[in-house]
């Protein structure tokens, strides 16, 4: 499973977008299931604006499928506000933190981001181990 930040959303959709042919063809190579939080959807929207082709594209990959979306419960949205928090200093916005919470729940620590400094800052809890992000960018 391969968790996706907001950055490769923003360039798939947005042809325009620096990052754009990067992004399709390390979508193009991925061959395991896909899966995203809500706020980096809300980012990823508010960023393509809400009446683009972009946004109608992303709106029907998500529709279609092409990954899937994972909730925050209170424990998981709790667990995000502490992430944020513990990296004040490196400031981590609800996106991030929800994609670190996603990845210690899921068990996971491959991402597709654009934004790999963040994502080599960050890590995540699983088990007893403190695990660096495997980042796809």
């Amino acid at each position: 499973m391969i968790l996706v930040d907001t950055g490769p959303f923003v360039a798939l959709f947005d042809p325009k977008d620096d990052e754009h042919t990067r992004a399709a063809g390390i979508l193009a190579s991925l061959r395991e299931p896909l899966i995203t939080t809500v706020p980096v959807l809300t980012e990823a929207f508010h960023l393509l604006g809400p009446a683009s082709r972009g946004s109608a594209a992303l709106r029907l990959f998500v529709g279609k499928g092409g990954v899937q979306t994972w909730f925050l419960a209170r424990s998981s949205l709790a667990r995000a506000f502490e992430l944020m928090k513990r990296y004040d200093d490196h400031p981590m916005d609800l996106a991030d933190a929800s994609l670190v919470t996603a990845a210690e729940e899921l068990r996971t620590t491959t991402i597709f981001t654009i934004d790999r400094n963040d994502f080599a800052t960050y890590r995540a809890r699983i088990g007893r181990s403190s695990r660096a992000f495997r980042v796809l960018a």
